[in-house]
């Protein structure tokens, strides 16, 4: 057992609780999970009596009038996702480091989303830096010159050709593209894994009814020239994922930690709209080069809505890209107007949606995917692989592992020989469906 100062961390527990828990700590907890007064009585199973309703209660507990009992401090430290040893801090503790908030929509997301989100980023930011700090001790450290290499003023075109020859991907040459988007993806992904970036697919906070929605946020990155981490929410569009994942990476080799939203074709009207414009000027030059992308595609008038459909879904199917993010190129370069842009980007939403609601509906019935499998897609190969050689060399324990990778200890083994059983491969059958 742990030793605070002399004493087990059970004594020194004891002694925390007897002192009694500063009640700002509560009001920061539960304003940070972007609960309400109401939302967080429900939460912590508070209920209306004849003498207090359940607001009452909570607030007695706000103000310090009452303490909360142990067992209503380890309900409150699971709803507001913090650990437990938070409440007995003198005082709230100091903002962690997230990074930039780039999404050009984030006021328009409810404060308890972005509370998700933050848990998610605060979740990842801890395991990267226990990864960070294993990379840290080897005995020669390879650090990935790619990060924070890229300047705007360099201009697109110098960045994107620095990342097709970092990941050893010729963005030009369409006959390496065969199959659908998802295939483009895994491939993308696998070679952003084997130059050293971690790629994790995560959109919940452990369970279904945590997931956070793609409008709340589609990626973000983090910057560590040891350790960088990617991290792509898996409701998203999985059309849409080869487009954030480069958009990512272009944050990456600016430099830059951050979260990022949808793509934007307003005019930037700030330094943060700015670096997000051309993360995702990177990326449509990426994926759909210049002058390239229109070779056997009869042009038309940037007002024809019916002909720019058409055009759309041919180099969309061409190139193994999003119809979305095809219209978003032509857009960016005047080539279709903001009328019929939006009139298409309505379109492919509610097709979208449609298509998400089929594939819920569908699932009900549907024999579900084995978790190991699910997981194993989710952290990705550079992960599973890094934790896989460092524990089979005696460099972590199985604990820490399970930290690392986001689970319980005791899964940690099948994960590791379900990546043996597969020598670190993805099955494309079931991409598509996690």
């Amino acid at each position: 057992m742990v030793v605070f100062g002399g004493n087990t961390r059970r004594e020194t527990l004891v002694e925390m609780n007897k002192a009694g828990i500063n009640p700002e700590i509560l009001v920061w907890a539960r304003l940070s999970a972007g609960f309400s007064e109401e939302e967080a009585a429900q939460k912590l199973g508070l209920k209306d009596t004849a003498k207090q309703s359940a607001i009452e209660k909570l607030e007695l507990l706000e103000t310090g009038e009452k303490q909360p009992t142990r067992s209503q401090l380890a309900k409150i430290a699971t709803a507001y996702s913090r650990p437990l040893l938070t409440f007995y801090l003198n005082a709230p503790p100091a903002e962690g480091r997230k990074g930039e908030d780039f999404r050009q929509t984030a006021s328009s997301i409810s404060k308890r989303e972005n509370a998700m989100l933050d848990v998610l980023r605060r979740d990842v930011r801890a395991r990267q830096e226990m990864v960070r700090s294993i990379i840290e001790d080897d005995d020669e450290p390879v650090e990935r010159r790619f990060v924070g290499s890229a300047r705007i003023a360099q201009g697109v075109s110098n960045t994107v050709q620095s990342m097709a020859q970092t990941l050893e991907f010729n963005h030009t040459d369409v006959t390496v593209r065969r199959g659908d988007p998802a295939t483009l993806f895994r491939l993308l992904r696998t070679k952003a894994e084997s130059s050293g970036v971690f790629v994790l697919m995560l959109g919940d906070l452990g369970s279904w009814h945590s997931a956070i929605p793609a409008e709340v946020f589609r990626g973000f990155a983090i910057s560590d020239p040891l350790a960088p981490f990617v991290v792509l929410n898996t409701n998203d569009a999985v059309a849409a994922r080869s487009f954030t994942l480069i958009h990512e990476l272009a944050h990456l080799w600016l430099g830059q930690s951050g979260v990022s939203g949808a793509p934007s074709i307003d005019t930037p009207s700030n330094s943060h709209a700015q670096i997000e414009q051309f993360c995702n000027d990177v990326a449509g030059e990426f994926l759909l080069p210049d002058e390239l992308f229109w070779n056997g595609v009869q042009r038309f008038e940037p007002t024809n809505l019916a002909a720019a459909g058409t055009a759309i879904a041919t180099i969309a199917q061409r190139w193994s890209v999003s119809e979305p993010m095809v219209a978003y190129r032509l857009r960016r370069r005047n080539e279709i107007s903001s009328d019929v842009y939006q009139s298409l980007y309505s379109q492919y939403l509610a097709r979208w949606q449609a298509a998400k609601a089929k594939e819920k509906a569908e699932r009900k019935d549907e024999v579900k995917l084995p978790d190991l499998t699910k997981k194993k897609f989710r952290l990705g190969s550079g992960l599973l692989e890094f934790v896989h050689r460092t524990v089979r060399d005696n460099g972590m324990t199985y604990t820490k592992a399970a930290k690392v990778l986001g689970t319980k200890p005791g899964a940690v083994e099948p994960l590791l020989k379900k990546f043996e059983s597969s020598n670190g491969s993805f099955f494309s059958a079931t991409e598509g469906r996690i």
